[in-house]
């Protein structure tokens, strides 16, 4: 196995690797909760949903590991989920087996360009600008997320959307304490830093009492059966319904490709020329992924930005992703123990890994503002607007306009006025409130 993973060339270890595919789980767990959680909103029994939510990170983090040999997770899509809950069913009135049926569609869409290679072809004529602000948005995201469940950043009010929270509460006293000690650990560059802080801070809640313990270590999963492969295609192959089905494939589509771009930036696995090598490999197990979820009866699935915990902890190859699906298959039965973490916890860990990513700024042409700004719209927009899709299409629609605007028409590539399009029907079908 450490042949098949080449740890010697990616100079990493069994150890290593272990260590940032349990940073990886602990840092996302909570989708196991929250996914089920937000999507009972659409009426889907949460019992279930969980099950289906624990498979389907299963089925694409396995495949991730033993196919495309990344050290990714993938997991059912936050925004993605509120989408559908919110959205479809509850904004339109579509139910959320025809909302299955609109995720069943796009996975099918997304495997036949990927094994044609469309997808690759459009990733490569992304600019290398654009490239490394997926990097750098995705971890000022992951930042505002972790200041937010520490309890520092917390919801303003008209005019001052978001305030200094009350940090003198003991959780958010507890959280920053957290980020001290696993600041120092860095600092002093002990391995597993991040492990370690998220772990003493979850033993602190759990002897302060603020967290309870488990009241049972062991439990079956739920029954998946009332959800199992419950899609209404026919509900979902109507005129009406198209703009839906388009609208998950846009925001699955740049959300992969923003993901995949930023972690693998930071892993140091882009190429000379700013590519990832086999891109087609993690694209197909995020297209199969989906089309995986739907039929369980979760939402959208991709690589998820918390592998940047992992990734920041070592993590290079696809044992890292094989140790992260290994937890989530003892999650279905150890549910109660393995959930306890609060996002107090891992918090710093999410601002910490946001420090990291902020890096791929040192790339960026400062002098040329065709490429400067819509890199920077990429970034502000992913952030202000607490959507990831919605800072890359601003980014690929802001790009092709000022080339076109300012004579440097010859820069741009064929795919990248596809990918303009497509970000233009994002904004035609998005759901404005």
């Amino acid at each position: 196995m450490r042949t098949y993973f080449d740890f010697d060339r990616h100079q990493t270890s069994y150890r290593q690797e272990t260590l940032a595919g349990i940073t990886t789980f602990f840092t996302l767990a909570y989708i196991i909760i929250v996914n089920p959680a937000i999507l009972a909103a659409a009426g889907i029994p949460k019992g279930a949903s969980m099950t289906a939510t624990i498979l389907t990170s299963i089925f694409g983090t396995l495949l991730m590991g033993v196919y495309a040999k990344r050290p990714f997770a993938v997991a059912p899509y936050m925004g993605e989920n509120a989408f559908v809950a919110y959205t479809v069913v509850q904004t339109l009135g579509y139910s959320w087996q025809t909302a299955m049926a609109a995720i069943f569609i796009s996975g099918i869409l997304f495997t036949l360009i990927t094994i044609g290679g469309l997808r690759r072809w459009l990733a490569e004529a992304i600019p290398a600008s654009l490239k490394h602000s997926f990097s750098v948005g995705i971890g000022l995201f992951l930042a505002f997320i972790g200041l937010n469940d520490m309890g520092v950043v917390a919801l303003g009010v008209p005019g001052a959307p978001v305030q200094l929270a009350n940090i003198a509460k003991l959780p958010v006293l507890l959280s920053l304490g957290g980020l001290l000690l696993t600041a120092i650990l860095l600092i002093k560059k002990v391995t597993g830093a991040l492990l370690i802080g998220m772990t003493v801070t979850t033993v602190a809640f759990l002897l302060t009492g603020l967290v309870p313990l488990p009241t049972a270590l062991f439990s079956l999963p739920p029954s998946i059966e009332p959800i199992f492969m419950k899609i209404d295609m026919q509900g979902a192959l109507t005129w009406g319904f198209v703009g839906v089905i388009i609208s998950v494939l846009v925001m699955d589509f740049v959300d992969t490709m923003g993901t995949l771009f930023g972690l693998s930036s930071r892993a140091n696995l882009l190429d000379e020329d700013d590519n990832l090598p086999e891109i087609h490999k993690p694209m197909l197990v995020d297209a199969l992924s989906t089309i995986a979820a739907s039929l369980f009866g979760t939402t959208t699935a991709g690589v998820f930005i918390e592998s940047a915990a992992g990734i920041e902890q070592g993590g290079k190859t696809g044992f890292t992703a094989l140790v992260v699906a290994a937890l989530f298959a003892l999650a279905l039965f150890f549910s109660p123990i393995l959930t306890i973490v609060p996002p107090f916890a891992y918090g710093p860990v999410l601002l910490l890994v946001g420090m990291f990513m902020m890096q791929s700024v040192t790339k960026f042409n400062f002098t040329d503002y065709s490429e400067l700004l819509p890199a920077f719209l990429t970034i502000v927009l992913m952030i202000f607007t607490f959507n990831i899709g919605v800072g890359i299409t601003a980014g690929f629609i802001a790009f092709v306009l000022l080339k076109l605007l300012s004579g440097k028409i010859h820069e741009v590539r064929s795919g990248m006025w596809i990918l303009a399009l497509l970000s233009l029907t994002f904004y035609l079908f998005y759901p404005y409130h």
